[in-house]
């Protein structure tokens, strides 16, 4: 995703399997934006009444400027803003509007003639619920991006931008010499200028980059561009002191969290419609239970129970999906997701079995191992999911080149793994989540079709909570060989020109790796590397997609993952919730623009 990470990373209990993060429908078959189906378009929005989530996982991080997941963003939806951002509108919800930011910048009004230079102004009205509330500023929106590259816990997406913005790739440098308590940090930010990111007075930022980005206000759109109160420099980013002292800006603000069981949103008095085209923010409170499996979420979304009206992490199983679909589910929303997720990553360092998976021939026959097809029927078959054989899913750049290097063979991958070296085959170990039913059945899948080649594959299994924070963002994990193969997930940090945001999290070497980037199996080839370089920038966007054709061709000849599919996003809603419009940058339903009919308003 989540896509989410972004989530855009992964989708928590993958649904139908849909991203954060680092991806919108008007009806059951898919489709392009818009309104639920089942829900009245054109009625009269009701206010009050409080809206329960039902999910089994939580957020990444309380934390906006360092949040990489499709559920945290999510989650900060309710809290926090940015100076773009995706609406909860029919046709635009991939087109980046303003919101924070007063306007969207055009060449000569915001944007240079040279495209190096954005100046955004910030809405006057929009205010922090401190006390007194206060305006949010540039200087809030500087220290935002700067805490994005803290030593104790930077965001996974920097990979995207840290060599965009001019001065950020030396200023990150400094921040990881700096100790890790909040004074350290506190000092280095004061102390050192981002050339790049520049308070120009009270309301007003400037953006330097080093080379012309059209992408860049779609790349604002990202949490880790909100801004950040000063007295979060009390603090250690990411931390759970941190989520006890929440500041909010947006149409909620939290009244209690308690991680992995409950969240509980209120209205932010500091908060007005006025200074917030985004969020109508129609119910009082939102309350987000984390303890109820995936099947009884579903259960009780489809019977009526009062305190179930919308899903938190859990999606439709993919096993009762065909059933929905075939009958026309008027509250079943199916949206486009341009992600890989999931997909079965390869930890390229473990040291497990002699380092076989340090081995491109071990990794290709493996690839060839494992039958898509397969783990595909199980996620909810063809019509939910499009096979994806590479990198780049369709609609990110345009014109994509589809190829397929690994087609199934598992007798040609057993004669190539005992080539490699391994003519009795090995033993893996597969990282997934237990209280997902899809990624539970893409381990047993997988385990499975390897074990057709003399490969056993053993189960690790993990809570939602713990899957990206304890395991793959934690690169001494991998490196110990507590992992061979990972069930994670892709998309989209941002809509439009976006393959950059495919290579450089996952496949850029180095600078990738975690906790920096999302490279969970420290993948690293310096040719590859180049021509992601190369591509990111490309003077235009014929020469980019042509650029990141090669690249995508060089990642899979090394085999780093195993892409399954591009899927479409399954989401459910209970009858009573009005107004539901998928939104692919945080793979639901808006909960700030949905309302709940007047008979049903929750308790």
């Amino acid at each position: 995703m989540t896509r989410n990470t972004r989530a855009l990373t992964w989708v928590a209990a993958i649904g139908a399997v849909g991203l954060g993060l680092t991806a919108c429908s008007t009806g059951s078959t898919g489709g392009t934006g818009g309104t639920a189906p089942g829900s009245s378009a054109g009625a009269a929005a009701v206010r009050g009444g409080t809206l329960n989530m039902l999910g089994s996982g939580d957020v990444d991080y309380m934390d906006p400027n360092i949040s990489y997941y499709s559920i945290g963003y999510l989650g900060l939806r309710e809290w926090s803003r940015q100076l773009f951002t995706y609406p909860a509108r029919a046709g635009e919800t991939t087109h980046a509007v303003p919101d924070l930011a007063a306007e969207m910048p055009t060449t000569g009004k915001g944007l240079s003639a040279d495209g190096l230079t954005y100046t955004i102004t910030i809405r006057s009205g929009a205010k922090w619920n401190t006390s007194p509330a206060r305006q949010v500023t540039a200087a809030d929106l500087v220290r935002g991006v700067k805490r994005t590259c803290n030593p104790a816990q930077p965001f996974g997406g920097l990979p995207d931008y840290l060599d965009l913005i001019v001065g950020l790739k030396s200023f990150c440098d400094g921040f990881a010499k700096v100790g890790h308590t909040p004074a350290a940090m506190t000092a280095y930010m004061d102390s050192t200028p981002l050339p790049g990111v520049v308070a120009k007075d009270d309301l007003t930022v400037k953006f330097t980059l080093t080379h012309p980005a059209s992408y860049f206000p779609d790349m604002l759109t990202l949490p880790a561009f909100s801004p950040a109160p000063k007295e979060y420099d009390a603090y250690v980013p990411a931390s759970a002191e941190l989520a006890s002292h929440t500041i909010s800006d947006g149409p909620y603000m939290i009244e209690s969290y308690s991680p992995t069981k409950n969240i509980t949103f209120t209205r932010n008095p500091a908060w007005s419609a006025g200074s917030d085209p985004i969020r109508k923010a129609y119910v009082d409170k939102i309350v987000i239970n984390e303890t109820v499996t995936q099947d009884s979420t579903q259960q009780q979304l489809q019977t009526g129970t009062p305190t179930a009206d919308m899903e938190w992490d859990n999606f439709p199983p993919p096993s009762q999906l065909p059933a929905l679909i075939a009958k026309n589910d008027p509250n079943l929303s199916l949206g486009p997701t341009s992600s890989s997720n999931p997909y079965v990553v390869f930890n390229t360092v473990s040291p497990n079995t002699n380092g076989a998976l340090g081995n491109v021939k071990v990794r290709q026959a493996l690839s060839e191992a494992i039958n898509r097809t397969n783990i595909i029927q199980v996620l909810g078959g063809p019509k939910l999911n499009e096979a994806l054989t590479h990198v780049v899913p369709s609609n990110v750049i345009g014109g994509e080149n589809n190829f397929d290097l690994y087609p199934y063979n598992a007798t040609k991958a057993k004669a190539d793994l005992a080539a490699a070296g391994y003519p009795n085959g090995l033993t893996l170990k597969m990282l997934y989540r237990n209280s997902s039913q899809g990624s539970s059945k893409t381990f047993q899948t997988v385990q499975q079709d390897l074990s057709k080649i003399g490969v056993t594959v053993v189960g690790v299994p993990s809570p939602n909570a713990d899957f990206y924070t304890k395991y793959l963002q934690v690169p001494t994990v991998a490196q110990r060989g507590v992992w061979d193969l990972a069930v994670a997930g892709w998309g989209s940090d941002w809509y439009g020109n976006a393959a950059l945001s495919f290579f450089n999290p996952l496949f850029y070497g180095k600078p990738a790796f975690p906790p920096n980037g999302s490279n969970f199996g420290l993948y690293d080839n310096p040719a590859t590397n180049a021509l992601i370089q190369q591509a990111g920038s490309a003077k235009t966007q014929d020469e980019a997609a042509s650029m990141w054709a090669q690249a995508d061709q060089a990642v899979m000849k090394d085999a780093p993952f195993f892409p399954i599919t591009n899927p479409l996003q399954a989401n459910y809603r209970a009858s009573q919730v009005q107004g539901a419009v998928y939104v692919p940058a945080i793979q639901n339903f808006d909960p700030t623009n949905v309302w709940l009919s007047p008979d049903k308003q929750g308790g």
